[in-house]
């Protein structure tokens, strides 16, 4: 419990499970690929990941206690920084500040609202349902089909999009920051791991916004 009552310590556990939530977003990422596969990969992927039963779900609590830890500890800490020096959003000295280390709290904030709206539109498929049905030929729930009409309505495309961006500028960032907060970050390594945590943001951004583009602009057909 002391570690959560010091602002070092909330910043270590905020960097841990930010990094928990990159590692993440890398895996799953590796899984939707698989729709420019075809619809039988990504849908037997998805039969996959539902016949692994409560596991899955104990997995997904475990990265919404992660994220909601990184959500709360960020915001708090954004606040005290505020109150601090209300002048300005505080950045740690020792990094270069840029837009995306001064809009970290905003990012984070879209970020947390976007997961909402995907568990609410992929996961319990409350806000489609007209394109959250269907089975594949083999007795599949057809997540291909889901996926594809869904991103054929510009306005859900065009959410995902705009909150890959918002990924993109918060992970831009938030590598470097992680590296900062443990300590294993100094004069000789910070232009590295910064360019290492751009790049890891850019991968991500190509690869998350590519499903819905390309879906929306008919490159990859339902």
């Amino acid at each position: 419990m002391q570690l959560l009552k010091s602002t070092v310590g909330r910043k270590i556990l905020m960097a841990i499970t930010g990094q928990l939530m990159v590692l993440f977003v890398i895996v799953h990422l590796l899984g939707n690929s698989t729709i420019f596969v075809g619809a039988d990969w990504l849908n037997a992927y998805a039969k996959h990941l539902h016949d692994l039963g409560p596991f899955v779900w104990v997995f997904r609590l475990a990265m919404l206690t992660f994220f909601g830890v990184h959500v709360i500890f960020g915001t708090l800490l954004t606040l005290e920084n505020n109150t601090a020096n209300p002048q300005k959003y505080a950045v740690n000295n020792k990094l270069e500040a840029t837009f995306s280390s001064e809009n970290m709290i905003w990012t984070g904030l879209l970020m947390a609202a976007f997961v909402v709206y995907h568990l609410l539109h992929f996961t319990v498929r409350v806000t489609n349902p007209e394109i959250s049905q269907g089975i594949d030929a083999v007795g599949r729930f057809n997540v291909y089909a889901m996926v594809t009409g869904s991103f054929q309505q510009g306005i859900i495309a065009f959410i995902y999009i705009g909150a890959m961006i918002a990924l993109f500028l918060h992970l831009s960032h938030g590598v470097q920051s992680f590296f900062q907060t443990m300590g294993w970050n100094n004069a000789c390594t910070r232009p590295v791991i910064s360019t290492i945590g751009k790049v890891v943001a850019v991968v991500l951004l190509v690869g998350y916004a590519s499903i819905p583009l390309f879906i929306f602009t008919g490159i990859l057909k339902g």
